[in-house]
């Protein structure tokens, strides 16, 4: 065990967990109508949660086991065999365990995003656990478990690169927020503003702070490459935001706040994958390119498709984490075949698993909430509280 490996992991551990309780609550919770602020919290902080026992009971030891190249298996069900004094590398394995918990507690709750005022609670609950038991945790066993995709596998020597979640991540949570977005259909009021832009700047700016775990943890040791991979991180995260203000000033004449936050966390999710692959010049291209290429996807499946993926999770998180590790192979990180066939691969058993999900839970429990109850606001109808009292 290395000691400062071990602190900075559990420093880590704790940003990661940040960033969903409280940061993308807040930056979800300020996009949406006043009624609706609660019924995010609770999304965001019921998932949390469930997600940590579902990893506590199965999550892990499918993800990180080695029962072959496709699947963990259930050896490590329940920390079964892990101590305080096993290892994972340099790392005792219980904080490996923690650290990897955080990220199945964020990637189901960023598709929260695609779903907000207008799904069933018991919808959230049951598919959130379903699928990140079913879909996340074995692509993160092929990926970073040392399965099929992993280095040695089906592309070789050299297998999909993916350093903290561009495919892991972000491409699974934004293909599943696009299939429910779908299946929802859109809300029966789109016109409302976000209601306190205040709280989403906020959020983002949290996100950001807890990305440092996010990104500089992976490299799972307290180095020169922890530090690259955070410094990248930030020039990125700061370029994306500019570039996104300046693309939005140019078309639409005025920059707008909630703008340019979502230009952060875009430049963040397009930097994921290849935080430990690039130095700062590359980073400074990623961002540049991740500020304009996401703002324009988000106007085409909003204003095109017409599709009502609420607050953007698959034109932020899902075509920034697939445009940044495509990148990885234009920097000469990574192979195309190994990058683009990962994409594929994933994306096409995140599709089915995640469309056979709702079709199973919907069955169990309704999928969205009646015209009512979507009228009148979801903390109110669902949760019995209001965020904020208006008598006073």
């Amino acid at each position: 065990m290395n000691g400062a490996d071990t602190a900075w992991i559990m420093i880590a551990t704790a940003l990661v967990l940040f960033m969903t309780l409280p940061g993308l609550a807040l930056f979800y919770g300020g996009l949406v109508r006043a009624r609706n602020v609660l019924s995010v919290f609770m999304h965001c902080y019921a998932i949390a949660c469930l997600m940590s026992i579902l990893w506590l009971a199965f999550g892990y030891s499918i993800a990180f086991g080695d029962a072959n190249p496709f699947w963990g298996g259930l050896g490590k069900s329940f920390l079964n065999g892990v101590t305080a004094d096993s290892l994972s590398g340099t790392l005792p394995e219980i904080l490996f365990f923690a650290f990897q918990m955080t990220f199945a507690i964020i990637t189901p709750a960023l598709i929260v995003g695609a779903y907000v005022e207008r799904v069933g609670f018991g919808f959230v609950m049951l598919f959130s656990g379903a699928w990140m038991l079913l879909c996340y945790a074995p692509v993160v066993h092929w990926i970073w478990g040392g399965g099929f995709l992993s280095d040695g596998g089906i592309f070789g020597e050299t297998g999909v690169r993916d350093f903290a979640g561009g495919i892991v991540v972000h491409e699974t949570a934004g293909l599943a927020a696009l299939l429910i977005a779908i299946f929802l259909g859109p809300r029966e009021n789109q016109s409302t503003p976000p209601h306190n832009p205040g709280f989403v700047m906020i959020g983002a700016a949290m996100l950001w702070v807890g990305w440092f775990g996010f990104n500089g943890g992976s490299q799972l040791a307290a180095d020169g490459g922890a530090a690259m991979a955070i410094t990248v991180t930030h020039i990125s995260a700061a370029t994306a935001s500019l570039s996104w203000a300046l693309w939005e000033k140019m078309k639409f004449g005025k920059a707008s706040l909630v703008g340019i936050v979502t230009g952060t966390i875009a430049g963040l999710a397009s930097i994921t994958p290849a935080s430990g692959f690039v130095g700062p010049v590359e980073a400074l291209i990623i961002g540049a390119v991740a500020g304009i290429l996401c703002q324009e996807a988000v106007l085409l499946i909003r204003n095109r498709l017409k599709i009502d993926d609420t607050l953007d999770v698959f034109a932020v998180h899902g075509v920034g984490g697939i445009f940044g590790t495509i990148m990885i192979a234009v920097f000469g990180a990574g192979t195309w075949a190994a990058q683009l066939g990962g994409l594929l691969i994933v994306g096409v058993y995140t599709t089915i698993v995640t469309i056979a999900l709702i079709y199973i839970v919907k069955a169990i429990t309704p999928l969205r909430v009646d015209l009512e109850t979507e009228t009148n606001g979801l903390d109110l109808a669902v949760h019995g509280e209001r965020a904020y009292d208006m008598s006073s």
